[in-house]
């Protein structure tokens, strides 16, 4: 009875022991809020090429632009520092399904494709697709002249334009490349007639690129809605974003950052 008594103990005790580590395998995990929160940081997904949006600028590595403005207050307003994580729009899905960050804030494009795996906040800013080509092009001087057989249309891989021209262009040729830097070069060496891109990426070759020329769409041709992307199935961090989105729409520090980076023309209200 004694051997049986000390048995019973013993049992009871390695019982005891295991039980909290069972009951923590049984609670479910803190959510991604309370998990920045604790960690005391907010990892942010940026593609540090997107002028005016996240942009590191080569000679200082500095990053500016509307989203690394937001993303600093939402670090303020939750009380933790942001990590900026390079990404691109060929890995934004990845980057952010693998959380190799919290959030993708780079003026992310709407679009079925990514919606399939990404969770959108509302949108923040809205943008139409120009056109740039060559001052020395004299192929192509209008809108209507770059869907022509004979033409050649650049795109960046994993871009929404590469979506979007795939399904618009009837005559003309197009050419998907691994970087936004082949597809400017590619015009600019005359390989191509025309890159596409967005209204921000647009005003870096106005404001520097003395080769390049914009033409501009004369009617709404394929309008943008831009947001910020999440991994689906956490409501508590979807919420607190979408909450930051309706409070910078509200409070003028969404329109304030846009008029710093001249994006006003673009912001979503």
């Amino acid at each position: 009875m004694r051997a049986l008594r000390l048995l019973m103990l013993l049992m009871t005790m390695v019982a005891s022991s295991i039980l909290p580590d069972r009951v923590l395998l049984a609670q479910p995990a803190a959510n991604r809020l309370e998990r920045i929160k604790a960690a005391g940081r907010m990892r942010v997904c940026i593609w540090p090429d997107y002028y005016s949006i996240t942009y590191r600028n080569p000679k200082t590595q500095i990053l500016a632009g509307i989203d690394i403005d937001l993303a600093g207050e939402l670090g303020k307003e939750l009380g933790v520092s942001v990590e900026f994580v390079d990404s691109s729009f060929a890995r934004l899905i990845d980057d952010v399904v693998k959380e190799h960050c919290d959030v993708a804030m780079f003026a992310v494009g709407i679009t079925p494709s990514r919606a399939a795996y990404l969770r959108f906040t509302s949108p923040y800013l809205a943008s139409d697709i120009y056109a740039i080509t060559s001052r020395t092009n004299r192929r192509i001087t209008d809108w209507q002249q770059i869907d022509q057989a004979g033409s050649i249309v650049a795109v960046a891989k994993g871009t929404l334009h590469e979506q979007v021209m795939k399904g618009k262009l009837r005559s003309a040729q197009l050419v998907v490349l691994d970087t936004p830097f082949a597809r400017e070069q590619e015009v600019q060496s005359g390989r191509a007639d025309v890159f596409m891109t967005d209204y921000p990426y647009s005003q870096r070759f106005l404001a520097s690129a003395e080769w390049a020329r914009l033409i501009a769409p004369p009617a709404t041709y394929h309008v943008t809605s831009y947001a910020y992307a999440v991994k689906p199935g956490d409501d508590p961090w979807h919420t607190r974003l979408e909450r930051f989105v309706a409070d910078i729409k509200r409070d003028g520090r969404l329109l304030a950052a846009a008029r710093r980076h001249k994006l006003e023309a673009i912001v979503a209200q």
